[in-house]
């Protein structure tokens, strides 16, 4: 697990490498310019939220705006970075990252 984690670490701050690491409800997040991502191991997965706009993460979506990464999977860092970039990009601009409600999906489906 803790691979998996130093993995996800290094491509958040491969993409945001101004933001820093904080913890916010007992959950680690990163800031830039705001609340960035948070994320978080749980028994079967990783979970990252808000996602946002998770465009070719979509299989990972859940819920209104959370992913999950199935530990016995290998985690989509090349998509993750750049979920994270465009992130970064919007607040960059100016922009506030709006959350993009996914349609609820039955759990036999995640």
């Amino acid at each position: 697990m803790q691979p998996k984690l130093r993995q996800l670490r290094t491509a958040i701050k491969a993409a945001a490498p101004k933001a820093t690491e904080k913890i916010s409800y007992g959950i680690p997040f990163y800031d830039y310019k705001g609340r960035l991502i948070y994320f978080a191991i749980h028994t079967t997965h990783i979970g990252m939220y808000p996602s946002g706009d998770a465009k070719g993460l979509e299989k990972y979506l859940t819920e209104k705006a959370t992913l999950r990464f199935p530990l016995d999977e290998r985690l989509p860092l090349e998509r993750i970075r750049k979920l994270i970039a465009d992130r970064v990009k919007e607040r960059d601009a100016g922009k506030v990252t709006q959350m993009v409600p996914a349609a609820r999906r039955s759990a036999k489906t995640r």
